[in-house]
């Protein structure tokens, strides 16, 4: 067990990102991220749940939704896994939070939404670099035509630089960040206050025995995916090295991602039907459906 929590588990994010109490350190990132457009001096946290005004409509569930004081709406996600269709997904969030600022009949006047996205794996459809910023922009000239809709795109598994290498302050947050779970000590925290606190909102020996219960459910989850990710690639290598075609290895790693993701979806949803919660929520977190669901058998 780490020292500090892994930020790439839902507990572990939420308690970095998603308190009040630690809303200097949601600033002190965003700040680092947005250096150059605006300073964040305050913002408040907005409710996490959508619920759909119609049957139709799509329920949503953020990891983090903030309004700053100047009125941008800020929608911070962390994506532990490869998911189809996530970038639309992100579109649609930045969507959702457009139109629920322009009432019927109303002005088509808004604020920024800005969609922080945290993604602890390679996108295929993103450039391969650790950041990608995406605005309304024109397809020849990429003269940018509205920042009203701002993505921000941020594949952690492009970030290789080590502790001393870190230039700025938004190196230093990727860093921590992606090393958290590993290291034995904050760096920084003589020079620097938010990392101080950071170190003592993160300590694991700090949570209370509730929430250790359940980080460590988490954290059980989030080891055996990646055990099962692992054996993918291995065995993807090895039926690539046999048959002499590169597709091995990507055959194997799509067969390990298909059952790392359902394997995942069943161990929450058992967790979930044990502590009592209904059919249509564990639905909508793990995306099984309702016969998957009343499948699991539950251990006596």
């Amino acid at each position: 067990m780490g020292k500090f929590v892994n930020p790439f588990t839902d507990i572990g994010f939420k308690k970095i990102f998603g308190q009040k109490v630690t809303k200097d350190l949601l600033i002190s990132f965003l700040n680092s991220l947005l250096l150059g457009n605006h300073e964040i001096v305050d913002l408040h946290f907005l409710d996490k749940e959508k619920i759909p005004q119609t049957w139709e409509e799509k329920r949503l569930i953020y990891d983090v939704y903030c309004e700053t004081s100047n009125g941008e709406r800020i929608i911070v996600e962390m994506q532990n896994n490869r998911q189809p269709l996530f970038l639309n997904r992100a579109i649609y969030y930045v969507a959702s939070a457009v139109c629920e600022q322009v009432g019927r009949g109303e002005k088509y006047e808004f604020d920024a939404v800005y969609a922080v996205c945290f993604m602890n794996f390679r996108e295929k459809d993103l450039p391969g670099k650790l950041r990608t910023d995406m605005v309304l922009a024109d397809s020849e000239t990429n003269e940018v035509l509205s920042d009203r809709m701002h993505f921000i795109f941020l594949q952690l598994p492009f970030f290789d630089k080590e502790e001393s290498e870190c230039d700025n302050y938004f190196e230093r947050w990727i860093y921590v960040l992606k090393n958290m779970s590993n290291l034995s000590r904050m760096p920084w925290v003589v020079q620097d206050g938010v990392f101080a606190k950071l170190a003592e909102i993160a300590d694991v020996e700090r949570m209370s025995d509730k929430e250790r219960r359940v980080y460590d459910e988490m954290l059980k989850v989030y080891r055996d995916y990646h055990g099962i990710m692992d054996g993918a690639k291995i065995e993807g290598r090895e039926e690539g090295r046999e048959e002499g075609r590169a597709e091995g290895l990507e055959e194997g790693m799509e067969k390990g991602r298909a059952e790392g993701k359902k394997n995942t979806a069943i161990e929450i949803a058992k967790k979930m039907k044990k502590k009592g919660m209904d059919i249509d929520s564990i639905k909508e977190l793990t995306d099984l459906s309702a016969e998957e669901i009343e499948a699991i058998k539950i251990d006596s």
